[in-house]
């Protein structure tokens, strides 16, 4: 009768300790989910083998493109040239086996927690946002998603100017919007 008793203490206590997958949520590794979703996505769409090799390389080669926080990720998981540690082959291994991006993402959480940490920016809907209320490093970062910059821009109204010249070409349905308005 002890014995029972004893064994269903430890079995109450484990039952009390919540596993990494209790702790893990939807929404986290935001980037890292998005990120290798689209790689693993474009694996396919190309017919890669499903090699550690082919996967890495196609990883490193993403990586070269990637922009913001998907650079930072790739930094993070050595993807870059400038990266201190390489964790590819924690993300090509599984990836030959097909394992689903949320429970790489998961294991590359327990590696390096900076991963999970990534969230995309805010996408500012420029067909209603009133540009005058939006902070210069705002206005900036616009231009910067668009792969411009505003040289000779010293205050507020040159950037919101630029913008509004250049939102037909990058943003053509928000332009089209903001002149109906």
């Amino acid at each position: 009768m002890l014995c029972l008793t004893g064994l269903s203490v430890a079995l109450a206590a484990l039952a009390l300790v919540p596993s990494f997958s209790d702790a893990w949520k939807g929404g986290d590794c935001e980037v890292c989910v998005s990120f290798l979703g689209r790689l693993y996505q474009s694996l396919q769409d190309n017919n890669v083998k499903f090699t550690s090799t082919d996967i890495e390389k196609a990883l490193v080669e993403t990586c070269k493109d990637a922009k913001g926080k998907e650079n930072r990720f790739c930094y993070y998981i050595g993807g870059t040239n400038d990266a201190a540690t390489k964790i590819l082959n924690e993300i090509s291994k599984p990836l030959t086996y097909h394992t689903p991006v949320d429970k790489i993402c998961e294991k590359l959480k327990k590696k390096d927690s900076q991963i999970c940490e990534l969230k995309y920016d805010k996408q500012v809907d420029l067909s209603t946002v009133d540009l005058k209320k939006l902070k210069v490093k705002d206005l900036k970062k616009i231009l910067e998603e668009w792969g411009e910059s505003c040289k000779g821009c010293a205050e507020k109204s040159d950037f919101i100017r630029k913008i509004n010249e250049l939102m037909p070409k990058y943003a053509p349905n928000a332009a089209k919007a903001r002149r109906e308005l």
